[in-house]
């Protein structure tokens, strides 16, 4: 088994943090990860991208090949599309309907998600009602986390391990709100 993700978004939406979370469940699965990142600009708003690569055999690069990715898990829509020809054609892109317009010649909305709803693996998520509905509104990520685990090659139960333990050290109220955040994007 192997499984390729392109995590992908603007800086400070938690690309980084997406990424770290689902190799530490893989890693507490037995799996073996990789990860390579891109950051370019991202602390003044710029892409930030993210290979992460799982399996149950030895890995030997941390970059996916174009057409291999399994996976597109995108902070917004914009940047989901930047990194299609990564995808295999029977691959997902999961992606926030929300943009991060941060350019003056940002796409329209509206013809950026119609065009992702063409794409038969594609899985459109309202990130920030359910983040606001969770208690946490910069749990955006963790929503998109929980819409992708249904892909992910590991157990619901992993990854809410994972988040109680990587979030534990900001206290209950927290780890409680992410994992209700991961709960509403996995529906």
């Amino acid at each position: 088994m192997k499984y390729d993700i392109i995590c992908c978004g603007v800086g400070g939406q938690g690309v980084l943090s997406v990424a770290a979370l689902i190799a530490y469940g893989a890693m507490k699965a037995g799996l073996a990860v990789r990860q390579s990142e891109v950051h370019g600009m991202s602390q003044r708003g710029g892409a930030v991208m993210s290979h992460l690569r799982l399996s149950d055999l030895e890995i030997k690069s941390d970059l996916i090949p174009r057409g291999e990715g399994d996976m597109i898990l995108s902070m917004e829509p914009l940047e989901g599309l930047r990194y299609l020809d990564f995808l295999r054609p029977e691959g997902v892109l999961v992606t926030a309907v929300e943009p991060f317009i941060n350019i003056p010649n940002y796409p329209d909305t509206e013809k950026l998600l119609d065009n992702i709803r063409t794409l038969p693996g594609s899985l459109l998520v309202e990130t920030q009602k359910l983040a606001r509905e969770a208690g946490l509104n910069k749990a955006t990520n963790l929503v998109l986390v929980g819409a992708a685990s249904k892909y992910l090659p590991l157990k619901e139960e992993i990854l809410l391990e994972s988040i109680r333990e990587l979030f534990s050290r900001k206290g209950e109220k927290v780890v409680e709100a992410n994992s209700s955040a991961f709960a509403l994007g996995r529906g």
